[in-house]
């Protein structure tokens, strides 16, 4: 399983911390430190769209107009706080986020 994520961001370190305390063997990715290729940005655009930026966060209240009404592959690759974290990768399947439904699609098993 793969998260992406920021490692100063205290969800996705929560994330990660209860997935491995369910035994679940987790890759942390901190896209700031290591960015998203364009294919792996695409994929996620695909799947989530413009939900994958995070408009409320004081981040994205601090770019540019020009950033603001930039496409979302644009607003990430310049400033990737801007993501809503974290993402994570379980084989084929993508969540956004680390929200209730997520928690319980990969702590069930």
């Amino acid at each position: 399983m793969m998260i992406y994520g920021l490692s100063t961001c205290a969800i996705s370190r929560r994330a990660q911390k209860d997935l491995e305390e369910n035994g679940i063997n987790v890759i942390f990715r901190d896209v700031r430190a290591d960015p998203l290729s364009e294919a792996e940005l695409a994929k996620l655009i695909t799947e989530f769209g413009d939900r994958l930026v995070d408009r409320t966060s004081h981040d994205y209240r601090a770019l540019n107009d020009w950033l603001k009404h930039s496409e979302v592959e644009v607003q990430i690759s310049a400033k990737p706080k801007v993501m809503v974290r974290p993402i994570i990768r379980d084989g084929d399947f993508l969540y956004l986020g680390w929200d209730e439904e997520t928690q319980k699609a990969l702590l069930a098993g």
